[in-house]
């Protein structure tokens, strides 16, 4: 196993992010699991954590297919897969429908993470988005588009394993990749991890709310 569990891979990230310290990033965690690998990661920066919230549309009378995603922000952004949208003949009101329904579950996971806490501003700023590891991509990307939108001085892609394709096809999204291991053929992202168990939603507030506090007071010293 590559890592113990999301800490370990966490602490091993903060390491190779160090040098970034200084450019003062806002941390994006893609819930759930990539939360506590990027806890660790903001402890070492002392920098500010919020969630990137990414939901697939799917096909409605095949949900697992994806026909686009929905990215949570001030400006939610959607992405749409033309090709499978015109291959299962979707139409324009069915895709509206699938598409404000996950809307409106980001905003409930959004409002039960953490609270009624606003976006943060990320124009001109270094952003890290971080995420547990990466296996297709298509969320990955459907996340970096949104940031990219805000317009951020920098944007990184942080993650502790992913396949080594899906990074060359990334990297025209991001201006940096950090990766602690990449591999190919890859498999699932979760072998690659020890102890991999689900993350739950009382973990993810508690990270967040216990980050909110430290740069709380990190900032009135």
């Amino acid at each position: 196993m590559s890592f113990r569990n999301r800490v370990d891979a966490g602490r091993r990230l903060a390491r190779a992010l160090a040098d970034h310290k200084k450019d003062r990033p806002i941390v994006l965690a893609l819930p759930r699991g990539g939360v506590p690998v990027a806890a660790e990661v903001t402890k070492a920066l002392e920098a500010p954590l919020d969630l990137l919230l990414v939901r697939k549309i799917g096909v409605p009378f095949h949900p697992e297919l994806a026909m686009g995603a929905v990215v949570d922000g001030s400006a939610p952004l959607t992405v749409r897969n033309e090709e499978i949208i015109r291959l299962a003949r979707v139409s324009e009101e069915d895709f509206a429908a699938v598409r404000d329904h996950e809307l409106a579950e980001i905003k409930r996971r959004r409002a039960r993470y953490v609270g009624d806490r606003s976006h943060p501003e990320l124009e001109g700023r270094v952003i890290i988005v971080i995420d547990d590891g990466i296996a297709t991509g298509a969320t990955t990307r459907a996340a970096l588009r949104a940031v990219r939108r805000q317009n951020p001085s920098r944007l990184i892609l942080a993650v502790p394993v992913a396949p080594t394709s899906t990074l060359a096809e990334l990297g025209e999204e991001a201006d940096e990749i950090v990766c602690i291991e990449d591999h190919e053929p890859f498999g699932a992202v979760g072998t690659y991890y020890a102890d991999f168990r689900q993350t739950s939603d009382e973990e993810v507030a508690a990270l967040l709310a216990a980050c909110a506090h430290q740069r709380a007071r990190a900032d009135l010293q």
